[in-house]
């Protein structure tokens, strides 16, 4: 069952109560609030309105989810498409008048476009850091010459202030798993990574590497460029 999907569904069809539970490998599962894949453009952090104003030409928006950037997008007029592997979260997209929507998984897509977005910490649909390759040479394929691959990722060290690092792994490597009205999803990889490591990686990896907004939260903002 895609349990992501059909509470977005749920909630988007006007179930307010609708609530989406997150297991995690590192913690307390958590209730993540809904509305906030509802978000409008007013609604939207700093790191989200900077990252939507610096998109150029045609824009792939990658796991898009409900739509939120894309709609913000095409209204500034962009030709924009958004991509999710959700079949539900595609059919609520295309209800709220997102006009190009692809059921799809970005690592088997193809296209080409100035503009490759993912926000909500995007990059963490790689699943685990030795990905991080796998997904720039995608990158590369899908992007024109001149063309910029925009992401937010975190440093999520703090989540381990009271104990050590994990030894065998990287520490920005977790798992997740959703649940919804006490149905679970399958557990899912998920990766975090801290600037210092994405630096040094994209750059031995043949790209330009622009840090443009960080906040209290050890969130950040970047552009890449290949070289």
């Amino acid at each position: 069952m895609d349990v992501y999907g059909k509470a977005l569904t749920d909630f988007g069809n006007g179930d307010e109560n609708a609530s989406l539970i997150l297991h995690n490998s590192y913690g307390e599962p958590e209730e993540m609030p809904l509305w906030y894949f509802f978000r409008e453009y007013d609604e939207m952090p700093e790191l989200e309105r900077m990252a939507l104003s610096i998109c150029e030409g045609k824009v792939l928006d990658i796991g898009a989810g409900t739509g939120s950037h894309s709609l913000v997008l095409q209204h500034f007029g962009y030709d924009v498409t958004a991509i999710d592997t959700s079949a539900l979260a595609a059919t609520l997209m295309r209800k709220s008048n997102v006009k190009q929507v692809v059921e799809a998984d970005f690592f088997y897509f193809s296209g080409q476009f100035d503009t490759l977005l993912s926000l909500m910490n995007g990059i963490g649909i790689i699943g685990t850091l030795n990905r991080f390759e796998t997904f720039l040479n995608q990158c590369k394929k899908l992007l024109k010459p001149g063309g910029q691959l925009i992401f937010d990722s975190s440093d999520v060290k703090y989540l381990y202030e009271e104990g050590e690092l994990p030894q065998s792994t990287y520490y920005g490597e977790v798992r997740f798993q959703y649940e919804y009205k006490g149905v679970k999803g399958d557990w899912f990889d998920w990766v975090y990574i801290d600037q210092d490591k994405l630096s040094k990686l994209a750059d031995q990896l043949g790209w330009y590497v622009y840090f443009l907004h960080s906040d209290e939260h050890d969130q950040y903002l970047v552009r890449m460029i290949p070289k």
